[in-house]
């Protein structure tokens, strides 16, 4: 039987491809996203067989740790774990200046993309610490916004990606006993709705621009680098933030 991804935040932009991805290299793809109804359409459309969808709040423990129970009962073990779900909450398509960020927009950015990413993650460890299983993956996802402290990105989404980058450091070392390795992915400019959000109508040829390659990346790019990540071929590559980014930063 092939192996059983779980990808959060399936249902759409980059997440919805990431699916498309891992099943055109033959894995079953557990989609899962707050919005369920989006997440059967994406499931449905997958080429193969042995996918399905699952309404799941990775901000929620409860939700969290049933759905992944769920899952396994249903489809037997989680071999790739992708934690795409994030939100950047904008205002009227701009940031705001951290004396106006309120607590509760902190706190909600907080829970989806730093305490999602744990709470995941850590249902994936406990269930392969009982039954382990060979080429485990955990793919997380900061931004270069978190690295460059963000242009567009509010102070909160920036805190939260940065607490990623030091989280898949610390599970990489805490997982490869168990023969899981764990990356991150820090994307450039994509170009997906999230990202439409912070610009103005013609912004993005002027984004475009400033991107050595002379292009928005796509969410084929990010995409790209989830399979490579997760195939056997990345056996020995584990603790990374991989830069998907057209040159926008270099390291």
């Amino acid at each position: 039987m092939s192996r059983l991804a779980l990808v959060t935040g399936g249902a759409r932009g980059i997440g919805a491809e990431i699916c498309r991805r891992l099943a055109h290299d033959g894995l079953r793809v557990a989609v899962t996203d707050i919005q369920d109804e989006l997440a059967k359409d994406v499931a449905a459309s997958l080429p193969g067989s042995g996918h399905s969808s699952w309404r799941m709040d990775v901000s929620d423990e409860k939700s969290v740790d049933a759905t992944f129970s769920a899952i396994e009962d249903k489809h037997g073990p989680v071999a790739v774990l992708v934690c795409n779900a994030g939100i950047l909450i904008l205002h009227d398509g701009a940031r705001l200046p951290i004396a106006e960020i309120s607590l509760d927009e902190w706190e909600r950015t907080q829970a989806v993309n730093s305490r999602g990413t744990f709470l995941c993650a850590r249902a994936f460890l406990r269930a392969r610490t009982v039954a382990p299983l060979a080429h485990g993956r955990i793919i997380t996802f900061s931004s270069c916004a978190a690295q460059l402290g963000g242009y567009r990105s509010s102070a909160a989404y920036i805190a939260s990606k940065s607490a990623v980058l030091g989280l898949t450091k610390a599970m990489a070392r805490e997982a490869a006993p168990l023969g899981i390795t764990v990356n991150g992915i820090a994307p450039g400019l994509i170009d997906t709705d999230m990202m439409r959000l912070s610009m103005a109508p013609g912004q993005e040829q002027q984004a475009a621009a400033n991107v050595p390659l002379g292009r928005l990346g796509l969410p084929a790019d990010i995409a790209a680098m989830v399979s490579f990540l997760v195939s056997e071929g990345a056996c020995y590559v584990t603790g990374t933030t991989n830069d998907v980014n057209g040159g926008y930063r270099m390291q």
